[in-house]
């Protein structure tokens, strides 16, 4: 059993993207596609794919973008509310990412949504994870 199963997922990632991998398998759940829809319409990643495991579970499979010359195009990504210390920020203090070149993932009332589209909708909420 795992602890926390995003943090599981945003290593699975950090540690492909190390090794130049083109796809990455993560265990699904309704949460974690979410997250992925967001870091594809963010550009962060390259595409989603829903998958059946040979066990039978659910597995994403989740397609990893890179730049020119294989660099990749997440230079870091960290969770920042965990299990035992949990971030919750209001509409006003939501974190900007690196001055603006990052993005904050909150989970809102409203769903998950970066950092610029919850200060825009004035809503606050837990701070996920930040990607640069």
């Amino acid at each position: 059993m795992q602890t926390d199963p995003i943090a599981d997922m945003l290593t699975r990632i950090r540690n492909a993207v190390a090794i130049a991998n083109a796809t990455v398998d993560v265990p699904a759940s309704k949460f974690k596609k979410a997250l992925a829809d967001v870091l594809v319409r963010e550009g962060y990643l390259k595409s989603i794919e829903e998958v059946i495991d040979a066990n039978g579970h659910p597995v994403l499979r989740l397609g990893l973008k890179y730049g020119p010359r294989r660099t990749p195009v997440i230079h870091e990504i960290k969770r920042v509310s965990k299990p035992g210390r949990r971030a919750y920020a209001k509409a006003k203090q939501v974190p900007v990412v690196r001055g603006g070149l990052g993005v904050a993932i909150v989970s809102t009332p409203m769903g998950l949504l970066v950092d610029r589209d919850a200060r825009r909708k004035n809503v606050g909420g837990e701070v996920v994870c930040e990607v640069w």
